[in-house]
């Protein structure tokens, strides 16, 4: 078996609904497997994965046991030559994993991959790569010297900004939220560290792949949709595990001294507290208007009353996509992409192309009966169902 996809999935049953969706399209060329392990979730993520993906194997575990150990627990279940973890709150493009199945076969002294993660707003997500945040990088981090200087070496590397979202190269940081990798280098580095409950675990990986002499690479062919806030909701709770996972990883792969102690608290301190008022958005008030990009009229007819707003609706048969919705730019509106008749690699490119303050965007996944979506990186997201 090629590839073995590992989603671990905790209380965001819509979001973890379209992303199999999305896998399954990226998949169907391939000889590969999903693997959805759930941490006890209460939202019935579960029976939908037994109603919806019966042939999907499914694990439930007795509790939450954390981003590490779940993991783990899924990739000990895979039969793929590589794996790939991947965040429920995402959307894969249909070729996502042919293109990087190709590029991974072409290396040598492979680490992990990354990919080029956008949210829902169609904003480039910096974690996307990023150096290891030894003290020097994590001041310059804190201070926003790499917002400054970006072209400049000593304080661009926090982001690994030596290398442009647009291209492929080694960094030495990957997010956890696409993580691919052969499964017998995960063995071998014995998984996610388990005595770390979140947030430093994909640091920690990809730190340890590169001290087994193994090179870790951004790959930007592809684009995945990572809505983010929807898995992790920036609160109280967040800044302490934050505060936690950050003195692990400085306490496992750094020498002890004095003045680093003390930085480094102050570090943590630091972006704890951004992190925790990152996560207070307020609410965006209504779109004007609702562009509604489909062939389905007859639902299109039906959604000024589901949405409560006008809905403006672009026929595909008759319109080209694009150049209609520019009409939006500058303008305070909301595009709902529908999957039916748009693959979900167009709308990820939709969603990148047209980003802007003022539009937010949804999509409406195939077979289902709700439309989905986020218009901030740091909120729960938005469910809109269909009856």
């Amino acid at each position: 078996m090629q590839l073995s996809v590992i989603i671990l999935n905790y209380n965001v049953r819509y979001f973890l609904e379209q992303c199999v969706l999305s896998v399954q399209e990226a998949i169907s060329t391939l000889d590969a497997e999903i693997i959805v392990v759930d941490n006890n979730s209460s939202d019935e993520s579960c029976l939908m994965m037994k109603n919806k993906f019966p042939n999907i194997k499914l694990i439930e575990n007795a509790s939450n046991f954390g981003f590490p150990k779940g993991n783990n627990i899924g990739v000990s279940q895979a039969s793929g030559k590589y794996i790939c973890i991947l965040n429920p709150d995402t959307v894969v493009a249909e070729d996502t994993f042919v293109k990087i199945l190709a590029f991974a076969e072409r290396q040598t002294d492979l680490g992990i991959i990354g990919c080029k993660l956008i949210d829902g707003t169609g904003g480039f997500l910096p974690e996307s790569k990023r150096g290891i945040p030894t003290p020097w990088i994590a001041f310059t981090k804190i201070l926003g010297l790499y917002k400054i200087f970006p072209k400049t070496k000593l304080f661009n590397q926090y982001y690994a900004q030596h290398l442009g979202e647009n291209e492929t190269g080694k960094v030495d940081i990957l997010v956890g939220a696409f993580m691919f990798l052969e499964r017998n280098l995960y063995k071998e580095l014995e998984g996610f560290d388990e005595n770390c409950f979140m947030y430093a675990d994909d640091i920690d990986l990809s730190y340890r792949a590169l001290q087994k002499q193994k090179v870790n690479y951004y790959f930007h062919e592809t684009t995945v949709l990572h809505y983010k806030g929807e898995s992790t909701v920036k609160d109280e709770k967040y800044m302490k595990r934050f505060q936690e996972a950050m003195t692990f990883f400085y306490k496992k792969h750094f020498k002890k001294s004095w003045f680093f102690e003390f930085f480094i608290q102050i570090g943590i301190w630091f972006f704890s507290f951004v992190k925790m008022f990152q996560g207070k958005v307020k609410s965006k008030p209504l779109p004007e208007s609702v562009f509604f990009c489909s062939s389905n009229k007859i639902l299109s007819e039906k959604l000024p009353s589901i949405l409560k707003n006008k809905v403006l609706f672009l026929d595909l048969k008759k319109e080209k996509m694009v150049n209609s919705c520019l009409l939006f730019k500058g303008k305070r509106g909301e595009i709902i992409l529908d999957n039916h008749y748009i693959s979900f690699k167009k709308c990820i490119k939709m969603i990148e192309t047209l980003k802007d303050k003022n539009i937010t965007f949804k999509i409406f996944p195939k077979n289902t009966n709700f439309i989905i979506g986020s218009n901030s990186r740091n909120d729960r997201g938005q469910i809109i169902k269909i009856e």
